[in-house]
């Protein structure tokens, strides 16, 4: 049998990178690799389908798999994840000191349906009692003016959404006064420690730790996904790209565990490594959906409670049946 030609496009991480040259293979498959940032993969992928494999955006994915216009079927390996209460900056002189203090301000985001926002939208209503319709969102690019919405959106009454326009970008809307605080995944050019912009909560690692130990998640970025059409085509694909992702990841973790010579620049990453597996268990970025469960049930909830999915999806809505267990020794 002649091996299925598949293009594979994800970014550059120690956990893909067996992948992108190739000391990991995907079975049956001779792969093209592109390493690419994520926000260009998820505009070919979304706009056009361009890759057979891709890393997607977690709520865009789930926002056009609910309304059925989605290409692609999940794969429940998640090679981005973050905590985000470092994603929040605002104005020093605005006035806000604490999460509650965002309620009735302008706050910018690139889109509203972006993973990190949904993720922050749901800590500051679960933990502080900040809903999503208390805010007034800005959206915009926030470096370059003129970004707007990957998928058409169909929001409740209550969350209100104003465009930045095709003139301004958010960072620099922060610094004029335009907007009280922004929220973004990377950190915007006019931070700069000690200056007018700075992060709402101010040691975000520590507040990141208190919020793993109460609610066990560790927030899920991105999936990667299969073309449907090809998974059609050929179903035992989808299980054997979530093999190779988890073969990568093993490669990766084994090499961050190796004291001979450290595989990051990091003085202190083997001790940072014991301590964080101390708070979050050993396989601390755990890849499936049983491991998942939890986090996995609650950005499903969270995306339809904040409109962003037109129905409640379920489980094996999101990941191919391929991929929802595993074979076991």
């Amino acid at each position: 049998m002649s091996k299925v030609l598949v293009s594979l496009a994800c970014g550059s991480y120690d956990r893909t990178q067996a992948l992108l040259d190739r000391r990991v293979e995907v079975e049956g498959c001779d792969t093209v690799c592109f390493p690419l940032r994520p926000e260009e993969i998820f505009y070919r992928a979304f706009r056009n389908a361009e890759f057979d494999v891709a890393e997607l955006s977690f709520s865009t994915y789930l926002a056009t798999t609910a309304d059925g216009t989605c290409p692609y079927i999940g794969v429940p390996a998640f090679v981005s994840r973050s905590f985000r209460h470092s994603a929040i900056y605002v104005r020093r002189d605005a006035g806000i000191r604490h999460p509650q203090d965002l309620i009735g301000r302008r706050v910018g985001v690139p889109e509203y349906q972006v993973t990190a926002a949904v993720w922050v939208r749901a800590m500051l209503e679960q933990d502080f009692g900040v809903r999503a319709a208390d805010i007034l969102w800005v959206t915009g690019g926030v470096e370059e003016p003129g970004r707007h919405e990957k998928v058409a959106l169909s929001l409740p009454p209550d969350i209100v959404i104003e465009p930045a326009g095709k003139t301004k970008a958010l960072g620099d809307m922060l610094l004029r006064g335009e907007i009280d605080a922004l929220v973004c995944p990377r950190a915007p050019s006019c931070f700069e420690d000690g200056g007018q912009v700075i992060r709402l909560f101010e040691d975000p690692s520590s507040a990141a730790a208190d919020y793993f130990q109460r609610h066990q998640i560790f927030p899920i970025m991105h999936l990667i996904g299969v073309r449907r059409e090809l998974a059609d085509r050929h179903p035992w694909l989808p299980g054997s790209v979530y093999k190779a992702f988890l073969e990568a990841k093993a490669i990766a973790f084994k090499a961050l565990e190796d004291t001979t010579a450290l595989a990051v620049s990091l003085p202190f990453a083997v001790e940072e490594l014991e301590r964080t597996r101390r708070l979050m268990g050993q396989d601390l970025w755990a890849y499936g959906v049983e491991a998942n469960s939890i986090a996995i049930e609650a950005i499903l909830d969270q995306h339809f409670r904040q409109g962003l999915s037109s129905r409640r999806l379920r489980v094996q809505d999101v990941f191919h049946p391929a991929t929802l267990d595993r074979f076991r020794i």
